[in-house]
Order: C-alpha cells, then structure tokens, then sequence
C-alpha cells in the first residue's frame, strides 16, 4: 500500500539534496510525495542544527507539524538530519509528537522507516555518517533551470566554532565519475546554471588521492551542456593557483567567489583555528581580482566571537571598508555545545554582538549601493525567472546573484520572457538593493 508523503527541507543546499534524495526513494517505493503535510499520512522533516537560530527554526516547525496532528490532519511525523543527529535524547524526551527519527547517516533508510511508522513502530535509524550515502537519485526540486551537485559530504576543517564535523563526520569527496554522469543527467533535463556545493569545494579529491582535483573536476563539467557553473564554498587556504587558472579560463565558470572568510583579525582567526591570516586573505582577493577583474565575492562573517573587543571589531569594519566585498552574510556568534569555542575565554556579551552585527549590516549595505551604481549603463548577462507581478517587471539573476542568497535584477521587456532563458539587460537604475533596467532586443 502507497502512502502520501509530505516532505520539508531545512536548512541548506546541502541539506536539500539530501531531501531530494528521500523523495526519490520514496516515489521509487510507491509512494505518493507532496510538499503539503496538511492530509498527508507522514511529514518527513529535514532539519539543520548547525546554530541556534537553526535550531530554533528546526523545533518551531516539528511543533507546527505536531499541531496538524493533533487536529487530525497528519498521521505520523518522522524528523531527520542535523538536529536528531546532535540532539537524539533530547528529542526523545522532550519532544513526544515526533514519532520517529532518522540520523544523518540515515538518509537511505526513509522508506524503512515510514513503513514501521505507519505500523506504529517509533522508528531511529543512525547509521554511521561516515557511510552515507550520496550516489542515488534524486527529485530536483529547485526550478527546471538551475540545479546543485553536491561533490563531498561532511568536513575535517575542524574550525573552533563549528560542529558540522560531528554532525556530518569527516571530508568525503565523491566519485569524479559519479558526479558527471549525475552532471551529465541534470543537463539533460535542461539545467542551465549548475550549482556545484560542498561544506568545502576547494578539497575536493585530496582524500581520494586518485588525482582528482577541483580543477580536474571543473574542467570535465565545463564539457556538459551548461550555460553556467556556480562555485560554493571555497576556503581560501586551498584555493590553488592551478584552481585560479581554471576559473579564469573557462567560460562557463562564473566569476563568483564564495569565500567564507569569518573574520580578519590575525588573533581571532587563529583562535578559530583558521589557517589563514589576514596577509593571505588580502594576497588571495589580489590574485583572484587581477586574474579576473569582474570578480564578485560573497563571504560570512561573524561578530562576538570569543576575544573580539572594539579594536578587533573595529579592524573587521575597515577590512571590508576596503576590500568592498560586494555579497556578505553576518551572523552572531553562537556558542554551540561540543566546539571548542564555547569554552574559550574573552566570551562576548550577546548584546554587544549583535549590535555589531547591525553595524556591518549597515556598512555592508552601503558597499552594496556603491556597487550598484557602479553598475549603471552597463548590459548584465541575465537567467530570467519569470515575472513578478509585485514588481510589475521580469526579474532574474546575472553572473553576480546566486539562488535564493543574493539579489535579482528586475527588468522591463516588450515581449512576455520565458522563464529559463538567458537575455541582455542594460541596467538603468536600483531600487530596494535591486539592480533594475530594460532588455536589449
């Protein structure tokens, strides 16, 4: 007998493809998949448990899922992912409405699981993550045009601050080939702008030690019928000059570097246990501008961190006051349980982190304004995504907005534009942060 299965993704790209994977073995089992819980049989929720604002995120939607059960509108309720993974007893306890879980390791165990939950077995599935499984199928959710490869699961960076690596275990590149033929599938159905993900891209194949680089990789994809190939993350000791050559030569790689930095200050990285100082930041945006001037950088950075005072703060500030890094996330430091971090002394006081946070906002929104303006007069290769009817204009992504982090260009046209193609958009003006123009005919 087939259920009706309903599944939300939290979280990140990564945690995404993890979904996509479920819903694939579920259709592959004979069940029906929706992305509406309410009259579905079982919610599969994928949740991250990366920070605390994840967290929160994560158990405010497993009790806006419990109260669909409770009013008789959704049978059984399975949680997966990070949260169960780092907060199994927990859950078990406190959390009563879940009926079952599955661990980050047990991605590949859906079906099993919602077959015993549907018999009234309280299922929790944690396998070893370091055998997870990320080869199968998948059922790509993200629209027709753009699509992620995920190319290594989990991380071994081991940065004082983060516990990605006890969620999701050690770097694990995957198969060079498996990844094409997965590539190859995606350009077939029509993907135009390929996504490659990891927690760090740069180390691709260093484990596997069969050759195969990040640069090898690219270089293969870059074969594939995509219009356009996005890089996330790159950690900047890795990043090699052969890696730099690659990006710069081919085509189809878009001149958008996704660095995530953290901080600039030569004590505050080292604390992180970083391996990079700032001299090498700024030696490596050098080499990255000169080798492509056009150059986009999105970066995250993180205020309070243990042993920022004003001084270090204020260094951050004018680091990115003069770098003008164009897409920036800041996040407040969030002491999490098990890092190395949360015990470490010169802890900053909430309040005062945050209200550092609001102060690179605001410095970054400024940087942001400049560099639409530098902007004007030029034409943008733009992926159009349709149009919206807020707006009253077409809007899409030119080489410097990635998916869902970034922001869009909206555009007048003559002709209705379909959604997936590429046009030319001379941009005129920006509002709300938005670069805005016309399509050149």
């Amino acid at each position: 007998m087939g259920y009706k299965i309903a599944f939300v993704s939290l979280g990140c790209s990564k945690n995404l493809i993890n979904t996509e994977q479920m819903m694939a073995l579920c259709r592959q089992a004979g069940h029906q998949i929706t992305g509406e819980a309410e009259g579905a049989d079982v919610a599969v929720l994928n949740t991250c448990g990366f920070i605390e604002s994840a967290k929160i995120e994560a158990i405010d939607s497993i009790l806006q899922l419990a109260q669909l059960k409770q009013e008789g509108k959704l049978q059984k309720l399975l949680v997966a992912g990070c949260l169960p993974q780092r907060y199994r007893e927990d859950i078990a306890q406190e959390l009563p409405e879940v009926d079952g879980m599955l661990g980050a390791g047990s991605y590949t165990d859906v079906v099993r699981a919602v077959e015993n939950v549907m018999a009234g077995g309280r299922p929790e599935y944690f396998e070893d993550v370091r055998k997870a499984y990320d080869d199968g199928e998948r059922v790509v959710t993200t629209p027709p045009w753009t699509a992620f490869l995920k190319i290594a699961e989990g991380c071994s960076n081991a940065c004082a601050f983060c516990v990605i690596p006890r969620i999701r275990g050690p770097y694990r590149s995957r198969k060079q080939e498996a990844l094409l033929a997965e590539a190859k599938s995606l350009a077939e159905r029509g993907v135009k702008e390929l996504i490659v993900i990891a927690q760090d891209i740069t180390r691709y194949g260093q484990d596997r030690k069969d050759g195969t680089s990040l640069a090898t990789l690219l270089n293969e994809l870059c074969k594939l019928d995509f219009h356009w190939i996005r890089l996330h993350y790159l950690y900047p000791e890795a990043v090699t000059g052969e890696l730099i050559e690659t990006m710069a030569r081919q085509k189809k790689i878009l001149h958008y570097v996704d660095i995530p930095i953290q901080h600039c200050n030569d004590g505050i990285l080292k604390s992180m246990r970083r391996r990079n100082t700032k001299q090498d930041l700024l030696d490596l945006f050098a080499k990255l501008r000169q080798a492509m001037p056009d150059v986009i950088f999105r970066t995250s950075l993180i205020c309070g961190l243990p042993g920022e005072g004003e001084a270090e703060f204020e260094e951050l500030c004018e680091f990115l006051q003069e770098q003008k890094l164009q897409r920036v996330g800041v996040f407040q430091f969030s002491p999490e349980e098990g890092t190395l971090a949360a015990k470490m002394e010169g802890q900053v006081d909430p309040e005062t982190a945050g209200h550092r946070v609001e102060l690179l906002l605001d410095l970054q929104s400024r940087i942001m304004d400049q560099w639409n303006e530098s902007q004007l007069g030029r034409t943008l290769e733009v992926l159009c995504e349709g149009f919206d009817s807020q707006a009253g204009l077409w809007a899409g992504r030119s080489y410097a907005d990635s998916a869902e982090v970034d922001g869009r260009v909206l555009f007048t046209s003559p002709e209705p534009v379909e959604a997936g193609r590429f046009v030319w958009v001379r941009i005129t003006g920006s509002a709300g942060g938005e670069l805005t123009g016309q399509i050149l005919e």
